[in-house]
Protein backbone atom coordinates (compact mmCIF):
# COMPACT_ATOMS: atom_id res chain seq x y z
CA UNK A 1 0.00 0.00 0.00
CA UNK A 2 1.49 3.40 -0.94
CA UNK A 3 2.41 6.04 1.62
CA UNK A 4 0.86 9.43 0.88
CA UNK A 5 1.81 12.78 2.39
CA UNK A 6 -0.75 15.47 3.15
CA UNK A 7 -1.85 18.07 5.64
CA UNK A 8 -2.74 16.86 9.12
CA UNK A 9 -6.39 16.96 10.17
CA UNK A 10 -7.73 17.58 13.70
CA UNK A 11 -8.80 13.94 13.91
CA UNK A 12 -5.17 12.90 13.30
CA UNK A 13 -3.80 14.39 16.50
CA UNK A 14 -4.15 11.36 18.85
CA UNK A 15 -2.56 8.96 16.33
CA UNK A 16 0.06 11.58 15.44
CA UNK A 17 1.02 11.91 19.11
CA UNK A 18 1.42 8.13 19.39
CA UNK A 19 3.53 7.94 16.24
CA UNK A 20 5.82 10.78 17.39
CA UNK A 21 6.40 9.11 20.76
CA UNK A 22 7.13 5.77 19.08
CA UNK A 23 9.57 7.32 16.63
CA UNK A 24 11.57 9.29 19.21
CA UNK A 25 11.32 7.51 22.55
CA UNK A 26 11.06 4.10 24.17
CA UNK A 27 11.64 0.58 22.93
CA UNK A 28 9.67 1.05 19.70
CA UNK A 29 12.02 3.88 18.72
CA UNK A 30 15.03 1.60 19.23
CA UNK A 31 13.82 -0.44 16.24
CA UNK A 32 14.85 2.48 14.00
CA UNK A 33 18.23 3.74 12.87
CA UNK A 34 17.99 7.03 14.77
CA UNK A 35 16.14 7.96 17.94
CA UNK A 36 16.38 9.82 21.24
CA UNK A 37 15.39 6.83 23.37
CA UNK A 38 18.82 6.44 24.96
CA UNK A 39 19.33 10.18 25.47
CA UNK A 40 16.04 11.58 26.73
CA UNK A 41 13.24 10.12 28.82
CA UNK A 42 9.61 11.10 29.15
CA UNK A 43 7.22 12.42 26.55
CA UNK A 44 8.55 13.92 23.32
CA UNK A 45 5.53 16.18 22.97
CA UNK A 46 2.56 16.76 25.24
CA UNK A 47 -0.91 16.48 23.72
CA UNK A 48 -1.54 20.18 24.45
CA UNK A 49 1.62 21.17 22.58
CA UNK A 50 0.45 19.27 19.53
CA UNK A 51 -2.96 20.95 19.69
CA UNK A 52 -1.26 24.35 19.99
CA UNK A 53 0.96 23.63 16.98
CA UNK A 54 -2.04 22.52 14.94
CA UNK A 55 -3.98 25.66 15.84
CA UNK A 56 -1.11 28.04 15.01
CA UNK A 57 -1.73 29.64 11.60
CA UNK A 58 2.04 29.93 11.05
CA UNK A 59 2.59 26.18 11.48
CA UNK A 60 1.93 23.51 8.86
CA UNK A 61 1.88 19.87 9.92
CA UNK A 62 2.26 17.23 7.24
CA UNK A 63 1.61 13.57 7.91
CA UNK A 64 2.58 10.49 5.97
CA UNK A 65 -0.21 7.91 5.80
CA UNK A 66 -0.34 4.32 4.81
CA UNK A 67 -4.04 3.67 4.62
CA UNK A 68 -5.49 4.92 7.90
CA UNK A 69 -2.16 4.74 9.76
CA UNK A 70 0.10 7.74 10.32
CA UNK A 71 3.69 6.64 9.73
CA UNK A 72 5.59 9.94 9.60
CA UNK A 73 5.34 13.69 10.02
CA UNK A 74 7.08 17.02 9.71
CA UNK A 75 6.22 20.58 10.78
CA UNK A 76 7.12 23.90 9.18
CA UNK A 77 6.87 27.18 11.05
CA UNK A 78 6.65 30.23 8.82
CA UNK A 79 8.94 32.82 10.39
CA UNK A 80 9.34 34.85 7.22
CA UNK A 81 12.80 34.68 5.66
CA UNK A 82 13.96 31.89 8.00
CA UNK A 83 11.47 29.03 8.35
CA UNK A 84 11.78 26.43 11.11
CA UNK A 85 11.56 22.71 10.40
CA UNK A 86 10.59 20.43 13.27
CA UNK A 87 9.26 17.05 14.30
CA UNK A 88 10.57 15.27 11.23
CA UNK A 89 10.11 11.64 12.16
CA UNK A 90 9.19 8.31 10.64
CA UNK A 91 7.77 5.28 12.42
CA UNK A 92 10.72 2.84 12.73
CA UNK A 93 9.26 0.06 10.53
CA UNK A 94 9.00 2.64 7.70
CA UNK A 95 12.51 4.07 8.09
CA UNK A 96 15.29 3.58 5.53
CA UNK A 97 12.85 3.53 2.60
CA UNK A 98 13.04 7.21 1.59
CA UNK A 99 10.02 8.46 3.53
CA UNK A 100 12.09 10.86 5.64
CA UNK A 101 13.54 12.35 2.45
CA UNK A 102 10.05 12.72 0.99
CA UNK A 103 8.84 14.51 4.13
CA UNK A 104 11.90 16.77 4.06
CA UNK A 105 11.27 17.64 0.40
CA UNK A 106 7.62 18.38 1.19
CA UNK A 107 8.68 20.79 3.94
CA UNK A 108 11.33 22.46 1.77
CA UNK A 109 8.84 22.91 -1.08
CA UNK A 110 6.38 24.60 1.27
CA UNK A 111 9.13 26.90 2.56
CA UNK A 112 9.91 27.90 -1.02
CA UNK A 113 6.24 28.70 -1.66
CA UNK A 114 6.16 30.76 1.54
CA UNK A 115 9.05 32.86 0.26
CA UNK A 116 11.50 31.69 2.91
CA UNK A 117 15.15 32.20 2.07
CA UNK A 118 16.39 29.45 4.38
CA UNK A 119 15.28 26.71 6.73
CA UNK A 120 16.59 26.25 10.25
CA UNK A 121 16.34 23.23 12.52
CA UNK A 122 17.82 22.03 15.78
CA UNK A 123 19.09 18.50 16.47
CA UNK A 124 20.47 17.09 19.70
CA UNK A 125 24.23 17.19 19.13
CA UNK A 126 24.68 13.58 20.28
CA UNK A 127 22.58 12.34 17.32
CA UNK A 128 25.56 12.25 14.99
CA UNK A 129 24.02 9.85 12.43
CA UNK A 130 20.98 12.10 12.07
CA UNK A 131 23.09 15.25 11.75
CA UNK A 132 25.13 13.51 9.03
CA UNK A 133 21.88 12.61 7.21
CA UNK A 134 20.78 16.25 7.24
CA UNK A 135 24.22 17.35 6.06
CA UNK A 136 23.94 14.97 3.10
CA UNK A 137 20.61 16.69 2.35
CA UNK A 138 22.36 20.09 2.16
CA UNK A 139 22.00 21.39 5.71
CA UNK A 140 25.04 22.97 7.34
CA UNK A 141 25.93 23.62 10.94
CA UNK A 142 25.72 27.30 11.79
CA UNK A 143 28.13 26.93 14.72
CA UNK A 144 25.38 27.85 17.16
CA UNK A 145 24.52 25.57 20.11
CA UNK A 146 21.36 25.94 22.14
CA UNK A 147 20.58 24.34 25.51
CA UNK A 148 18.06 21.50 25.61
CA UNK A 149 14.88 22.93 27.15
CA UNK A 150 14.34 20.20 29.76
CA UNK A 151 16.96 19.34 32.37
CA UNK A 152 18.48 15.88 31.85
CA UNK A 153 20.86 13.83 34.05
CA UNK A 154 23.54 14.54 31.44
CA UNK A 155 23.09 18.07 30.02
CA UNK A 156 22.16 18.11 26.34
CA UNK A 157 22.51 20.74 23.66
CA UNK A 158 21.13 21.29 20.20
CA UNK A 159 23.20 22.12 17.16
CA UNK A 160 21.57 24.51 14.73
CA UNK A 161 21.47 23.45 11.10
CA UNK A 162 20.44 25.66 8.20
CA UNK A 163 19.82 25.25 4.49
CA UNK A 164 19.62 28.09 2.02
CA UNK A 165 16.82 27.59 -0.47
CA UNK A 166 17.51 27.60 -4.20
CA UNK A 167 15.25 30.60 -4.79
CA UNK A 168 17.13 32.65 -2.18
Amino acid sequence: MPVEIGAARPSDLPALKDMIEGAYRGDHARMGWTHEADLVGGERIEPEELVTLFADPNVAIFVARQGADIVGCVTVTDNGALAYLGLLCVDPPFQSAGLGSRLLTTAETLCGHLGSQAIEMTVIENRTELIAWYERAGYVRTGERRPFPVAQPVPLHFVVLEKRLASA
